[in-house]
């Protein structure tokens, strides 16, 4: 089956079993792909990683640590044929993600967010409330890559906050007093959607034909003590939005998301799929056991950002029998690791270029 084949299903109706034994022969070929046309990736293989060129299984594919993009530009195409560079958001003083996109790529990168998106938000364009400035079109970071991705869903497509990023009341009223009505979908990012509930509870407005898609900056909230469900509760009780739908995903594999479902587990897509690892012995960890979350994705061909260890603790809680009704792994985010360091890949992979 190739790439296209696997966009075109239902991306929560293929088994586990079934997937993987799709999804391996595309991860093995991309592995091969970028070791071929990647310097310091064939170097990193080389070094570490032999044996995983013969993978028999999704857990012995090599991976990358995350946090390696923060420190090289890894590309796999000529420099004529990259599209765009996508930069992570990142935080005051911390070096951002680079991902290199050939046109091709951010193709693949469109379909596979649709396809996951459908889910929840169906077929046809309805009007979409994006909670965020319209200047964020114009940047290349995870917002602006997010909200892009969004677009398509929409029509049309207003944007909720004004040029300081602050509430515009009269914006968001106009809005709801022409599509309210019916159902429309609202999209932000989920700090900024915790600042526009609160701003608009005095005002009386109702979100109760709205579905809300939201994810990142959970570690603000979470530091001030918000939880997932507190979130919706909040949604809930402050504005009426009832259907609210979390999604865990990263600038260095945007298109590969994992949605949340009815049940509030994260479900892998069938052109993904996420592996949990002991921190000490890093071999696979059991069901319901924490530990650091591998992500694999078939979508990243113009950088090899295919199989990656990433900075997040997480636990599988099951497979294909998850509360909702979705095929797959379902699991959860823990948060981050307490320091997450680069180490071993990026020290063979710099040494080398």
């Amino acid at each position: 089956m190739t790439v296209d084949e696997l966009l075109s299903l239902d991306q929560f109706s293929v088994a586990s079993d079934r997937k993987s034994g799709v999804i391996l022969p595309l991860l093995r070929a991309l592995t091969e792909h970028h070791a071929a046309n990647c310097r310091a990736y064939g170097h990193v293989l080389d070094a570490l990683w032999q044996s995983g060129r013969r993978a028999e299984r999704l857990e012995d594919l090599p991976h990358l640590p995350v946090g390696l993009f923060k420190s090289l530009t890894l590309s796999s195409v000529p420099a004529d044929d990259v599209f765009a560079v996508a930069h992570s958001s990142g935080t005051t003083g911390q070096q951002p993600s680079q991902v290199v996109l050939d046109r091709r790529t951010a193709a693949l990168q469109a379909r596979a967010l649709s396809a996951v998106l459908r889910e929840v938000v169906g077929r046809h364009r309805v009007p979409l409330l994006i909670v965020d400035a319209q200047s964020q079109l114009r940047a290349s970071h995870a917002r602006a890559i997010g909200i892009r991705g969004m677009l398509p869903f929409g029509r049309p497509s207003v944007f909720a906050l004004d040029a300081d990023f602050e509430p515009d009341p009269d914006v968001i009223t106009d809005f709801l007093a022409r599509y309210g009505r019916s159902p429309f979908l609202v999209f932000g990012f989920t700090f900024l959607v915790w600042r526009v509930v609160q701003a608009l509870a005095p005002l009386g407005v109702d979100l109760a034909n709205g579905t809300l898609i939201h994810s990142g900056g959970w570690k603000t909230l979470k530091d001030s003590g918000v939880s997932n469900q507190q979130f919706k509760d909040t949604c809930r009780t402050l504005v009426n939005l009832r259907r609210v739908f979390n999604f865990y995903g990263m600038v260095e594999q945007p298109g590969s998301v994992f949605l949340e479902g009815e049940d509030g587990f994260l479900y892998t897509p069938a052109c993904a799929d996420v592996i949990v690892r002991d921190p000490e012995t890093w071999q696979p960890a059991p069901l319901n056991q924490p530990g650091v979350l591998q992500v694999l994705s078939v979508l990243p061909e113009s950088y090899p950002g295919h199989s990656l260890l990433t900075e997040d603790l997480g636990v599988i809680h099951g497979i294909d029998d998850g509360p909702c009704g979705r095929r797959g792994k379902y699991f959860t985010i823990l948060g981050r690791l307490p320091r997450a360091e680069l180490r071993g890949c990026s020290d063979v992979a710099a040494s080398r270029m």
